[in-house]
């Protein structure tokens, strides 16, 4: 009988139009395929089964989460390099005579028996679609997995969203710097002053809500869905010195209550809130601010034929999730009485802020392990791998739309350019990371 490698490739041939997109080495240590292609190890005919079982994007990932299949050296470079090769020569859809010879290779390599277990850590929701308690749960599933984890992830801001690279990464210029510098932009587009009332909706583990308290004197409303951001905010504010400045409410965004607010904003919070619900989200945001009050928006977008984040973000990181392109989202902020103004692409700058949040989790990958265990790990580590892929590739952006509340008369008290509410220098088209 042929070993194993020889079989898979066989398998694999008759769905793939051109060569092989990768190299493969299976659980007896023969290899074969392209040379120059990347390295995919198959453990255990496990890999196989989970694919016959779930075919597509779910199956692969959870193949890799569960450690059936690896692959050697940097993993969002082996999947840009995979996915070339399939776009440039496509994928074949087998005749039938061509299918029943496939079947009969995946069953003399002991894939068509009972499905493997499904990894630990897949997304369980119950309830109506973005009901209070269903969102709380999603919410929970993301954030929650452990303070200490995101602290092991994130720079000592705990600042979780698309940083602003002012310049290209150096020895004295990285992630703080430049979240510190996202931070700092927001507050300059929401024109931020001393006194100033802001409602910060989704305020994560408080990095905005903490700066523009410390650095810009306002009066900051911070709310999450997360018990765990919430007692961190509150401790965090308190061990910061801006106590006073900063309330934290554990609630829906359905369920904030006044109006009147200067500012407020919504910094990658917006994804979850859904479709059908986002009209009565900016509806909320408009009433909650005073005429002429500012609103900033940073929310990721995808095209429309590809609304969600896919199969294996939606069970495993995000479920419920909901992108659009950032035309629509501007639409519907219009339609709830706020005028946009300004709309800015940050889509480069997160593919760099991911890319150091990757290297982040693989120099403290033995603390991951220790903390949240190999599977959590392997599942964080293959969402950020495909996440940068995303926005490099195009596939995902990421925008800041400030929009205001206009007064009866149409008055907005808006600078005429936006080039004030920069950093200085301008960030460049290309080389921010």
């Amino acid at each position: 009988m042929k070993p194993p490698v020889e079989r898979l490739t066989a398998l694999l041939s008759h769905f793939f139009a051109g060569p092989l997109p990768v190299r493969l080495r299976d659980w007896e240590g023969g290899e074969a395929g392209p040379a120059d292609a990347p390295l995919v190890v198959l453990r255990s005919p496990d890999a196989l089964r989970r694919l016959l079982w779930q075919p597509g994007e779910l199956g692969l990932a959870e193949a890799y989460i569960s450690g059936d299949l690896d692959v050697e050296g940097d993993l969002a470079t082996a999947l840009s390099q995979a996915g070339r090769t399939v776009r440039d020569h496509g994928i074949t859809r087998p005749r039938p005579a061509r299918l029943a010879a496939a079947a009969t290779l995946a069953v003399g390599l002991g894939a068509a028996s009972l499905p493997p277990r499904r990894p630990d850590g897949r997304a369980r929701l119950t309830g109506r679609l973005h009901s209070s308690s269903r969102d709380r749960a999603a919410i929970s599933h993301h954030y929650d997995v452990s303070n200490d984890f995101y602290a092991l992830l994130l720079d000592e801001s705990m600042a979780y969203s698309c940083a602003y690279w002012a310049r290209p990464a150096d020895a004295t210029y990285g992630l703080a710097e430049a979240q510190r510098d996202k931070l700092e932009l927001i507050c300059r587009k929401l024109g931020l002053r001393a006194g100033d009332r802001l409602l910060d909706v989704g305020c994560g583990w408080g990095s905005l809500a903490v700066h523009a308290a410390r650095e810009h004197k306002v009066q900051v409303t911070a709310v999450t869905l997360s018990r765990q951001q919430r007692d961190f905010v509150t401790e965090r504010a308190l061990r910061e010195g801006v106590a006073e400045r900063v309330e934290v409410q554990l609630r829906h965004w359905r369920h904030i209550d006044g109006g009147g607010y200067d500012a407020a904003c919504a910094i990658e919070m917006g994804e979850h809130v859904g479709d059908a619900e986002y009209p009565a989200f900016a509806g909320k945001l408009h009433d909650a601010l005073r005429p002429e009050g500012r609103l900033l928006i940073q929310q990721m977008s995808r095209g429309a034929d590809a609304p969600g984040g896919g199969a294996f973000i939606e069970s495993y990181i995000a479920p419920d999730m909901h992108m659009r392109p950032v035309g629509s989202t501007a639409d519907l902020l219009e339609a709830a009485g706020l005028e946009v103004r300004f709309v800015e692409s940050l889509r480069e700058h997160y593919a760099a802020t991911i890319d150091a949040w990757r290297t982040r989790l693989e120099d403290r990958w033995s603390e991951v392990e220790n903390l949240v265990g190999e599977t959590t790990g392997r599942v964080w580590r293959l969402y950020l791998a495909g996440a940068s892929l995303a926005f490099a590739e195009r596939r995902m952006g990421v925008d800041q739309l400030l929009a205001v509340r206009p007064t009866r008369d149409g008055g907005s008290a808006m600078p005429a350019t936006p080039t004030a509410w920069y950093p200085q220098p301008r960030p460049p088209v290309t080389g921010i990371a």
